[in-house]
């Protein structure tokens, strides 16, 4: 039996679900699911339905992304999956992935995917998405930027009709002259509105649960942007925002999503860009 490592053990407690149940088929009847039923059912359906032998896949990160990871493991294991091998976007899901034996490659020797798989922190009606409350949206943009299909993954209390109001936009910055590049993005014209709070404690959690600034996998600093209202122009915020001098990139991911699988209490739906 494998002995994980009580750092490991640390990376992936956030993201583990806190009940354990086998997957299983959605019916229209189900009623008074968990929440983290709901991201184990999304997550194992993404994997099903999107993931084959010989694919190179890219790992999301975070609470719903776990089951999506897990699941490839699972599919490995019992040989239905065949000759895959996969980029996870952060180090807890490096380890996660190791845990169970999935074969793993960077994009320096993989630069195309055939499909990603991540969770989402808001989504739009155009699909658009807010990510990065894990902190690992840099990662994350770079793989799933790549990849030929991005499959999102979400219960029904991420969507909304605006994004903004309901999860902060994280923007990975640059140490150097952090405050500097703060007051530049807070001062864009397309953030009207926003209030910027430097991340502190977890980066993994944008909750503020220590006194030291967060660090993300990069070395990197997040600023996290609190709106009161919409944001007004998603796409023309992230390209302001990606222009400032010292921003790394952004948790906008604007025009990426191939679909959105949904899961509610009726269970479940499928959402795909407007033609």
């Amino acid at each position: 039996m494998r002995i994980l490592s009580l750092a490991f053990l640390s990376a992936v407690s956030a993201f583990a679900p806190t009940t354990r149940t086998s997957f299983r088929s959605i019916s229209s009847l189900e009623m008074g699911k968990s929440q983290d039923e709901l991201k184990k059912e999304v997550g194992y359906k993404a994997v099903d339905d999107y993931v084959k032998s010989g694919m190179v896949v890219g790992l999301g990160t975070g609470s719903t992304a776990y089951f999506a990871v897990e699941r490839v493991g699972q599919l490995l294991k019992s040989g239905e999956l065949k000759d895959i091998v996969c980029i996870p976007t952060s180090v807890r899901t490096k380890e996660q992935a190791e845990s169970l034996d999935i074969p793993l490659v960077t994009l320096d020797t993989h630069s195309n995917l055939d499909v990603a798989i991540d969770g989402a922190d808001e989504v739009d009606p155009d699909l658009n998405l807010v990510k990065g409350g894990g902190g690992a949206l840099l990662r994350e943009k770079m793989v799933e930027i790549m990849s030929e299909k991005f499959i999102v993954i979400v219960d029904e209390s991420k969507l909304t009709d605006g994004l903004g109001p309901g999860f902060p936009v994280p923007v990975e910055i640059t140490p150097f002259c952090h405050e500097h590049t703060m007051r530049q993005v807070g001062d864009l014209p397309s953030c009207e509105g926003c209030k910027p709070v430097l991340r502190m404690g977890s980066s993994s959690s944008n909750v503020n649960d220590g006194d030291e600034i967060a660090v993300t996998d990069n070395g990197n600093y997040i600023v996290d942007l609190h709106f009161d209202t919409p944001i007004k122009d998603a796409r023309k915020m992230a390209e302001d925002i990606k222009n400032v001098c010292g921003v790394v990139d952004h948790g906008l991911f604007c025009d990426m999503s191939t679909a959105v699988i949904i899961a509610g209490s009726d269970g479940i739906s499928v959402k795909e860009p407007k033609a």
